[in-house]
Parts: C-alpha cells; sequence; structure tokens
C-alpha cells in the first residue's frame, strides 16, 4: 500500500483505506472517494492540488489530504 500522494501522474488504483477524523472521512466518501474505487491521477505536480478521475468525475484534493488516502494497485 501506498500514499494516493505518492502516485505518478497516469497511475491508476484502487483505494484501500481512507484515515483521518470523522468529518474528513464523511467529506471524501461524500464525493464518491471510497475504499474499492478506481482512481487515476491526472496531474501530480509539487505544490499543486492532486487532479484525479474518478467514477466519471475529475477531482481536484488538497495535497495534504492525500496523505490520508492509501491505496494498492
Amino acid at each position: 500500500m501506498q500514499k494516493l500522494i505518492e502516485l505518478k501522474n497516469d497511475k491508476s488504483a484502487k483505494i484501500s483505506q481512507i484515515n483521518g477524523d470523522p468529518h474528513f472521512i464523511s467529506r471524501i466518501t461524500s464525493i464518491g472517494l471510497t475504499p474499492g474505487c478506481e482512481i487515476t491521477v491526472i496531474k501530480n505536480e509539487k505544490r499543486r492540488p492532486l487532479l484525479v478521475y474518478s467514477r466519471d468525475t475529475m477531482i481536484a484534493l488538497n495535497r495534504k489530504e492525500c496523505e490520508n488516502i492509501l491505496v494498492a494497485d
């Protein structure tokens, strides 16, 4: 398992675990990012939000938030 922030551009993985306080977990799952869903990194540039694609939607995530989302190939 690795953190979402560690994935390179155009790499795909499945979310395996979401860590954090209940408010964070509720917010992330409400936008469709749940354990088991496929996610593809569109852009991962330093000092910029992470742009991902999941469930037919592009989502921009704060880099710090991505530290709490664990993925597996």
